[in-house]
């Protein structure tokens, strides 16, 4: 019993054995709670490094060797902040500006015959529709009355959070450039550090799961810039052949926006809405249908064929694992939840190949 009393109460006995393990696990605690705030920022920062890792190395070996320290990532570093943000930035400032010319268009009633028409065309609802749109949108004074109705605390509610919101992501993003240089400089290094404590501490056949880690992330990093490709290109054909006017531009915005799940929808019904007031009903309907058909395919054809190599899930453990964790972290979810899950798929295929038995069937 003694000895099993030594055993179990030994750092009580022995204060000079816990005290150490102790004072890391706090240091380790204190510090994730200290950058829990900057976890998207890490996030983001860590899935473009290791995604680009390789274009990286061959970019830096085309360096001179002096500059390689600290002006070869900074250069590489203002290149993907080109190529990531300035596609977003991009189509956000263009849909504010197709936003407000729709706004106006209502406004000034110019554009409401035209759509009239074709909803009062309409089969069964299309009575209910044009009532719906004279009551609410096109009479005289709609925005002023909007205005008047409107709670200002509510108002002022939404511009606080959307005022909070923008703050918070810009912050994110600021810190993900700082942190993506560093991956840049140091990045070598920090991969050895990782990958020699985890096989000090979980074994030598960790590195497997960190290879199929590696190769998840860097599969959906690359199955979403193709279907990004795919989905521009093809919509700008599309939009062409419906007579959408700027079709390469519309094109544009949408494949820059389909990095979030469903927001490319949205912009095509957008679309479809702008191009019926403006009475342009056979574009309406084609851009709708074309444009849907398109991202459906892009998800759920382009991509898993794309990504299957790398994740190893079928499709809709991907769409879930691209959901959910855009629910829990946001845009750099959609690249962390399908690694996590085909990690566990791993784990779960391993746990049963060293299971006694078969698998019915066998």
């Amino acid at each position: 019993m003694k000895g099993v009393v030594d055993t179990r109460y030994r750092w009580v006995l022995n204060p000079g054995l816990a005290p150490g393990a102790i004072a890391r696990l706090l240091v380790i605690v204190l510090s994730a709670w200290i950058v829990h705030s900057f976890l998207q920022a890490i996030l983001a920062a860590s899935i473009t490094a290791i995604g680009s890792w390789p274009l990286y190395t061959r970019y830096a070996s085309a360096m001179p060797a002096q500059m390689r320290r600290h002006a070869t990532p900074l250069s590489f570093t203002f290149l993907a902040i080109v190529l990531v943000l300035a596609p977003m930035v991009f189509a956000f400032g263009a849909l504010l500006g197709e936003a407000r010319t729709l706004i106006l268009d209502i406004a000034a009633n110019e554009r409401g015959t035209a759509l009239e028409r074709w909803l009062e065309a309409l089969p069964l609802i299309g009575p209910w529709a044009i009532a719906r749109w004279q009551d609410e949108l096109t009479s005289q004074g709609t925005l002023t009355l909007w205005v008047q109705r409107s709670d200002p605390a509510r108002l002022l509610g939404w511009a606080q959070t959307l005022g909070g919101f923008t703050a918070h992501h810009a912050i994110t993003i600021v810190f993900a450039i700082l942190l993506l240089f560093s991956l840049y400089q140091r990045g070598d290094a920090i991969a050895w550090g990782c990958r020699r404590v985890l096989r000090e501490r979980l074994g030598a056949g960790v590195e497997h799961y960190v290879d199929l880690g590696i190769r998840a992330v860097r599969a959906s990093v690359n199955s979403m810039l193709v279907v990004a490709l795919f989905d521009g290109l093809a919509l700008a054909i599309a939009f062409s052949l419906a007579g959408v006017p700027r079709a390469a531009v519309w094109a544009a915005i949408i494949a820059s926006l389909t990095l979030v799940p469903f927001l490319g929808y949205v912009v095509i019904i957008g679309l479809a809405l702008h191009l019926a007031i403006k009475g342009v009903a056979a574009a309406a309907l084609l851009s709708l249908v074309l444009g849907c058909a398109i991202l459906l395919a892009g998800d759920k054809v382009v991509r898993p064929v794309v990504a299957r190599d790398g994740i190893g899930l079928p499709f809709v453990w991907v769409l879930m694992g691209c959901l959910g964790g855009f629910e829990v972290l946001g845009v750099v979810g959609l690249v962390v939840g399908p690694v996590v899950l085909a990690l566990a798929r791993e784990l779960w295929e391993q746990r049963v190949s060293t299971a006694e038995g078969s698998p019915p069937g066998r």
